[in-house]
């Protein structure tokens, strides 16, 4: 098989376009949700929850909130692991919850946590035995009868139940359904939510979900680190590609080859598909960029929320903007510009922010 060379540029423009960030916008947010996979969840109030800043900076003027609402409540849509996506991938994930306990390496984390589910068995049939009689309920109303308590050095830390449920809902036990309007995550029985004759063999499953998440990155590595819910390589889909100045071999989907790319200016959320591997992002990009909300405030250099600044295959700078709710308005902190934007970079940059205020429905203050 054919090695293809690509240049940096040439990379970008296939993950940008592959990300659906180009000029050509998605016809909804259905066929946009299939084709990125998925939305992360993320509720943080900065400027808007996560998942609709993704939909937004594609759908444009077309999307609203309410529409992913709508989505989820009729479950087109459900949520898996802190993650939105068709409901018709269930069945690429059944497999693996079935044999959640055996599945994976023997070793390390993922032997810690199965090994602490299984010490608080008790505690589990509990949970399953609450809801079965009184759900959805959120974690807070479930009783902790957990034998051993959940250690973390973050904020997760003795909270047993809610873990506990996480892991449940790999284990395809339980389910969200919902949520409070404060953000808490309703929880079910998974036989009430799941389909129970439409599972993929694992194997099967793995090779499609590896395929669509190159058609969703457009170019990727065929390995990478363990990640615990949502890998960042590919494996063996697609073809082989290199990139001229950058190190390692690399998979690219041969339906994004040679295609037109059309530019135009976006906002990203910070978790944003394209640029979530923030090393595929330096190493593409070329671009610095951290979230900066768990940074002490004198040590940030671009904000609590920036929103990573696209513009073409480029990532030009960052936007640190607050909402502002119970004043009405979006509140433009500081445009960082990596560069000095040229005039029509400027002008379309500018309608973009003026855009996501309309989106919010928020005045736009400019410092």
């Amino acid at each position: 098989m054919t090695t293809h060379q690509l240049s940096r540029e040439q990379a970008r423009q296939i993950a940008v376009r592959a990300q659906w960030l180009h000029r050509d916008r998605p016809p909804g947010l259905l066929e946009l949700v299939q084709r990125l996979t998925l939305l992360q969840v993320d509720l943080t109030p900065a400027v808007a929850p996560s998942a609709d800043l993704v939909a937004w900076s594609r759908l444009g003027s077309s999307y609203s909130a309410a529409d992913l609402e709508s989505a989820l409540g009729n479950q087109a849509l459900v949520e898996l692991q802190g993650m939105i996506r068709p409901a018709d991938d269930l069945a690429l994930y059944r497999a693996d919850m079935a044999d959640w306990d055996n599945g994976g390496e023997v070793g390390g984390w993922r032997k810690a946590i199965r090994d602490w589910v299984a010490a608080n068995k008790g505690c589990r049939l509990d949970i399953l035995n609450r809801l079965r009689t009184d759900g959805p309920l959120p974690a807070r109303e479930i009783p902790d009868t957990c034998d051993v308590p959940w250690k973390s050095s973050g904020w997760t830390n003795n909270r047993n139940v809610l873990r506990l449920l996480e892991f449940m809902e790999a284990r395809g036990e339980v389910a969200v359904v919902g949520r409070h309007p404060g953000g808490d995550r309703l929880w079910d029985l998974a036989e009430r939510v799941f389909p129970d004759d439409n599972v993929v063999p694992a194997a099967e499953a793995l090779r499609i979900r590896s395929q669509r998440r190159l058609r969703s990155l457009g170019i990727a590595r065929a390995r990478g680190s363990a990640c615990p819910v949502e890998p960042q390589d590919v494996g063996e889909a697609g073809e082989p590609a290199v990139i001229a100045g950058v190190r390692g071999s690399w998979r690219v989907d041969p339906a994004q080859l040679d295609q037109p790319f059309s530019a135009r200016a976006a906002l990203l959320s910070p978790i944003d598909r394209l640029i979530y591997d923030r090393k595929r992002m330096a190493e593409i990009f070329e671009f610095d960029y951290q979230l900066e909300m768990y940074r002490p405030a004198a040590k940030r250099r671009w904000g609590y929320y920036a929103l990573p600044i696209l513009y073409g295959d480029r990532l030009v700078g960052k936007l640190d903007a607050t909402s502002d709710r119970p004043a009405g308005v979006l509140r433009v902190n500081a445009i960082h510009q990596d560069f000095p934007f040229p005039k029509a970079m400027n002008t379309a940059i500018h309608q973009e922010i003026g855009s996501l205020g309309n989106f919010l429905n928020l005045k736009l203050q400019l410092p």
